[in-house]
């Protein structure tokens, strides 16, 4: 049940109708596993730590790297060369420390990865390498778990909802993955700073919308383009 602190600390959301306190419960029961914790994980670990999930899990095996403050701003110049999640622990738990945060330093594999995603009722995908979005999406339609997809290159973003209620899965629009040197790779090609904050909010978004159960994306890809502002809904 809900404790006179959620009462205070989420007011905001009790007053929202489609919210009210039984959706709190539902964010607050929630088991949700980020896997990244750079561009796009930080954003969505802060809106969903700021939302009162209750059980929040963070998966990379990177360490913070200069280059890498101009977008992920969970972390400081104090944090170079110190693992992603264990300084995104500490500044998540400090944000809201209602919250139990599980981390997995490691780096997900055919070994590991249901071990990782079991514990977990939902799965945000913020990585950047196509092996790696393939290897959990079928996991997670093996598992039966819903996915909330996203993806920058410089001003645009891509997102989605996997494998929720029925919904078709990542295969359905590309069915296989491409060569690793036809794919964008931002370390390469760039980003803009503040893309990975629009896009990983917007992920937070139907993340939260998921665990209450209102409408979410469903077998559609948004390309959402921030040079123009131009927004396209594909459906596949």
């Amino acid at each position: 049940m809900l404790q006179i602190t959620d009462y205070l600390r989420f007011s905001k959301h009790l007053l929202v109708p489609e919210i009210g306190e039984s959706g709190q419960m539902k964010i607050k029961n929630a088991k949700v596993l980020v896997i990244g914790a750079g561009g796009l994980g930080c954003p969505i670990l802060q809106y969903l730590t700021s939302a009162g999930v209750g059980t929040l899990g963070i998966v990379d095996f990177d360490t913070v790297a200069l280059h890498n403050l101009h977008r992920q701003i969970l972390y400081t110049e104090t944090a170079i060369d110190k693992p992603k999640v264990q300084e995104a622990k500490k500044v998540l738990e400090k944000l809201n420390p209602l919250i139990n945060i599980e981390v997995f330093e490691e780096k997900i594999t055919k070994e590991n990865i249901e071990r990782i995603l079991a514990p977990f009722d939902i799965i945000v995908d913020g990585c950047d390498n196509f092996s790696t979005r393939y290897l959990v999406n079928d996991t997670c339609v093996k598992m039966g778990k819903p996915l909330v997809y996203g993806s920058i290159f410089r001003f645009e973003g891509q997102l989605a909802v996997f494998n929720h209620q029925g919904s078709k899965d990542l295969r359905a629009i590309f069915p296989e993955a491409p060569p690793a040197e036809d794919v964008p790779d931002c370390s390469l090609n760039g980003v803009m700073s503040s893309l990975p904050g629009i896009i990983g909010t917007m992920m937070a978004q139907e993340t939260l919308k998921v665990i209450i159960g209102l409408p979410t994306l469903r077998n559609e890809l948004l390309v959402f383009s921030t040079l123009e502002w131009n927004l396209q809904r594909l459906r596949f």
